[in-house]
């Protein structure tokens, strides 16, 4: 389990653009900092170069307030997937090799422990601390086998609950630690990302229902994002991660299949666009995390 990483992307408010002359492009002078993770592993700066890779593809990844990187190493063969702290040096600080058949996601908890979820036969999600010893664990239901597709980005809530999008079972839901489901909101694509807003709303990515969605605690719909918002160009197809900003935008990921073009987008509240990454012959970025916004970091903990 070794270290590394690459790039970014950007565009304008109120149409969409296509240019392959530049990485990053908005019309209003934004430029973002970024962590990209997938087939390939990477941070970009505001500036648009790589400032720093990972030689293994990942399924999720943060960078810590130490600076250090927490990454979801996808599964291979005789390796159900792990998940490595490393120093941007490469030095390995931390690691957890997977019991089942794939490691999907990963969070930093405030008390120091890793959050884990494994997708097997007993899909779940775990709690351990620094050791790897499993300090907490919740079972999760499922009514499918593929194991990357019964856990998207799993999170746990400021409440002490579990809010996970389970993509094959086309539903969001919220366990408590005992393992009881509390909140569900079924969906008509497979979610991917969900998001618990400070109002308490749900923001929910749906890959394949190529939509992003608002609800609030009744499950009723509030906000939609849909190709429509995008003059019909195909903008939310097979996305993937989301993250809500500080200032309350929205950039999520987008594969577009068959295009080998890497994308990620920020919109506001209105539905403008407000700056794209767009990077041709990219794999597809699978989560990110903003990091910067023309060189200023973003306070508080990222919401994604």
């Amino acid at each position: 389990m070794r270290p590394s990483q690459i790039l970014i992307a950007g565009l304008m408010a109120g149409s969409v653009f296509n240019s392959a002359s530049a990485a990053q492009q908005s019309a209003h002078g934004v430029r973002h900092a970024f962590l990209a993770t997938g087939a390939e592993t990477y941070i970009v700066s505001h500036t648009d170069r790589i400032v720093w890779r990972y030689p293994r593809p990942t399924r999720d990844g943060w960078m810590l307030p130490n600076g250090n990187l927490l990454l979801v190493l996808a599964a291979g063969k005789n390796y159900g997937g792990g998940v490595v702290e490393v120093t941007r040096g490469g030095r390995v600080l931390f690691e957890y090799r997977g019991k089942q058949k794939s490691v999907n996601t990963t969070q930093r908890l405030a008390n120091g422990r890793y959050l884990i979820a494994e997708g097997g036969p007993k899909p779940c999600v775990l709690e351990v601390d620094a050791k790897g010893r499993t300090l907490a664990k919740v079972s999760l239901q499922s009514a499918f086998k593929d194991p990357l597709k019964q856990i998207g980005a799993a999170r746990k809530l400021a409440n002490g609950n579990y809010l996970v999008p389970q993509p094959a079972d086309k539903v969001v839901r919220e366990y408590d630690a005992k393992g009881k489901v509390v909140w569900e909101k079924k969906t008509k694509g497979e979610p991917f990302c969900a998001l618990r807003l400070a109002n308490q709303r749900t923001l929910i990515a749906c890959t394949t229902g190529k939509c992003i969605l608002e609800v609030d605690r009744a499950g009723k719909v509030t906000w939609t994002l849909t190709n429509q918002d995008f003059q019909g160009a195909r903008m939310l197809d097979q996305h993937s991660g989301i993250q809500r900003l500080p200032n309350g935008n929205l950039v999520f990921a987008t594969h577009r299949p068959g295009r080998a073009t890497s994308q990620l987008v920020e919109v506001n509240r209105a539905k403008k666009t407000v700056w794209i990454y767009s990077q041709p012959n990219r794999p597809a970025i699978r989560h990110f995390q903003i990091l910067n916004t023309n060189g200023k970091a973003l306070g508080g903990t990222p919401l994604r």
